[in-house]
């Protein structure tokens, strides 16, 4: 709270900047306050030296990571290309491209010697997801330079029944438009349904 304090401090622009957005069902967030969120993460397996810039509308991302063993810094132009939320499903489709994989330091582990062979074909990182042995259920298409996700196969979101209930709620009437970037913001565009209010007040009512 007080790093956000803080922010607006620093940052006043942000107050009005965040009232004229949300008249127009936009919704930004600094990349600042995420490169801040992305340093708080901790833990042996969490990623290193993160780096969160845009490259509009994408979102670009660089981190070191651990791939099995060895340190790689791996980085990928992000854009988010359908999202579609119900009850049933809340697919999140992503293009991934400019994938980029290097080693941090020397090593002769398998995971550098493919690097350094350049074998792994980087345009198309989706065929190179869809045969991971045991990859997450949470994605559920992997093709070219796309990757579809369904929160709904990650099981504590699938048995969590106030997040089902927000979805049953909410998804006639609120939608995601798009999620892009500008220079210094992430922006989420809100879609509003205002004939979907009889099925979320049935849904409210019903449970």
């Amino acid at each position: 709270m007080q790093a956000a304090v803080g922010y607006v401090r620093k940052n006043p622009d942000e107050v009005v900047r965040v009232a004229v957005n949300a008249a127009g069902l936009r919704f930004g967030v600094p990349l600042a306050s995420l490169r801040w969120l992305a340093g708080q993460i901790q833990g042996k397996k969490a990623p290193k030296d993160v780096e969160i810039t845009s490259a509009p509308p994408a979102l670009r991302l660089s981190a070191v990571v651990d791939a099995m063993g060895t340190a790689v810094r791996a980085s990928a132009s992000i854009k988010i290309d359908e999202i579609s939320i119900s009850s049933e499903a809340v697919r999140i489709g992503v293009r991934l491209r400019e994938v980029k994989l290097a080693l941090v330091g020397d090593s002769d582990s398998p995971v550098a010697t493919l690097i350094k062979s350049g074998a792994l074909d980087l345009s198309k990182p989706g065929n190179l997801v869809k045969f991971v042995p045991k990859r997450p259920p949470a994605i559920v298409e992997a093709e070219d330079d796309r990757v579809v996700l369904d929160l709904l196969k990650v099981p504590k979101l699938a048995q969590n029944p106030r997040f089902k209930r927000l979805l049953e709620v909410l998804s006639p009437v609120v939608g995601i438009r798009a999620i892009e970037t500008d220079r210094d913001h992430l922006y989420v565009k809100l879609r509003a349904t205002p004939a979907g209010l009889p099925a979320a007040l049935i849904n409210l009512r019903g449970r």
